[in-house]
């Protein structure tokens, strides 16, 4: 196991996953005990706006992908002057990611409480949360909650439960407006976005199920106790997916500016040297190793070292695997999960994958990275969502962290490391049971 000098671990008790335990969601009597009743009514019935003030003071940013200001969101919303939609967003599209399913599996009335305080504060007449197709477990629990809710007449805005196809791109804001109209769950152009006009036309907050968590429990105990942990510039607490070369992978809550080496240290540290660490998923980035141990997790930081949080995952690669095999595969699983409705999809991404996939596997014989390269120019900026610029992104991560491995698989062939089994999670092969730690 590696170990590595890092600061002493931070002691935030749980926020989100207080009193929570694995395959036993909490009831709605226990969450009551845990966390307090919702503030429904009162204060954000009288003056909907008052949430709203409270929510831009926490800091609080979207934990789904964008880090968006929620404060700001929701004033946006609001400003649309009709009568408003909420939709939160529990349809995780990363494979490597597992956090959304863990909140709804064992908190799913913390996320409940979030979607209806949202829904207060904008006026909204219809609320709705999303999950992916093919969870009949996780449905059942969430459902099971919904009715819990409704005996207790705890609501005030019905909230429907809506399966989306198990696509990548279904868990795209816009490609969910879509489905709740027309029942297709593809992503469109923008603007305009739907904050302006989203489902039936109508202003459309779209939060992750995390984000809307993180604000019932704000609701509850203020902006001040949120920013109690955290950094000034990146208050509160996450949760993070760990996995790849760790001792015990799983979700794990964190502080906002924790050292990646600490989180990985408090998931008992490395079960084999890495050369890197993939942050923020496969939208994501590749650190190098050394670079990341002591990169504090937030988006500023991650971003000054070239990476991103995306939703907060961190997989670990080690030294004996081929990265760019990694990132072939990961490639081709994102031209084949694209939405097909435009041409840097349709026929920029299979090009790519292809292109990579030999640069990989077989070697470039001095030829494969130019044309990767003019691949990569003419597939970004030119879809209609961000799904092609994604995998370029990723793209460009593994030939700048790995540029000598990528200039000796071009000159020369491909790595041992190639013929290791592939580690990075994919749909087919992502059955593993994850835990909270």
């Amino acid at each position: 196991m590696i170990t590595r000098d890092v600061a002493p671990a931070r002691t935030t008790a749980p926020r989100l996953l207080a009193g929570a335990r694995p395959g036993r969601p909490l009831d709605l009597t226990t969450h009551q005990q845990v966390h307090g009743p919702a503030p429904l009514g009162g204060g954000v019935a009288e003056r909907p706006e008052r949430l709203i003030d409270v929510i831009e003071r926490s800091g609080l940013t979207g934990r789904g992908g964008s880090g968006f200001p929620t404060g700001r969101k929701l004033r946006s919303v609001l400003a649309g002057k009709r009568s408003a939609v909420v939709v939160a967003n529990g349809a995780e599209g990363e494979p490597g990611s597992a956090k959304d399913h863990l909140l709804l599996s064992v908190a799913p009335h913390l996320v409940l409480d979030g979607i209806s305080l949202a829904a207060q504060a904008l006026g909204a007449q219809d609320a709705y949360l999303v999950v992916h197709r093919g969870q009949p477990r996780l449905v059942d629990r969430v459902e099971q909650a919904i009715a819990e809710r409704e005996q207790a007449g705890l609501d005030p805005v019905a909230i429907r439960l809506a399966e989306i196809p198990r696509r990548y791109v279904s868990s795209e804001q816009s490609a969910i407006v879509q489905f709740l109209d027309r029942g297709v769950g593809k992503p469109t152009y923008a603007p305009p976005r739907p904050h302006e006009r989203g489902v039936g036309g109508r202003p459309t907050l779209v939060n992750n199920v995390e984000t809307l968590a993180h604000l019932a429990l704000i609701a509850r105990h203020g902006d001040a106790w949120f920013r109690s942990a955290g950094s000034p510039e990146a208050p509160g607490t996450t949760l993070v997916t760990l996995s790849g070369a760790v001792v015990r992978p799983g979700v794990y809550e964190i502080e906002m500016g924790t050292p990646i080496g600490e989180i990985f240290l408090r998931a008992g540290g490395m079960a084999e040297r890495p050369q890197a660490i993939l942050a923020g998923g496969y939208f994501g980035t590749w650190i190098p190793a050394d670079e990341a141990w002591y990169t504090p997790l937030t988006r500023a930081d991650l971003r000054a070292v070239g990476g991103s949080l995306g939703a907060g995952i961190l997989i670990a690669l080690p030294e004996r695997c081929c990265a760019l095999a990694e990132t072939a595969r990961v490639v081709r699983y994102l031209a084949e999960e694209s939405a097909g409705q435009c041409g840097p999809c349709v026929f920029g991404l299979p090009a790519l994958a292809e292109e990579f996939a030999a640069l990989a596997f077989n070697g470039g014989r001095g030829r494969t990275l130019a044309r990767i390269e003019q691949l990569i120019g003419l597939v970004e900026g030119r879809g209609a969502c961000k799904h092609p610029d994604g995998a370029t992104g990723l793209v460009r991560s593994a030939l700048k962290t790995f540029a000598e491995d990528a200039y000796w698989h071009n000159e020369d062939r491909p790595c041992d490391g190639v013929r290791h089994a592939p580690l990075l999670p994919l749909p087919e092969d992502h059955k593993r049971d994850w835990e909270f730690r």
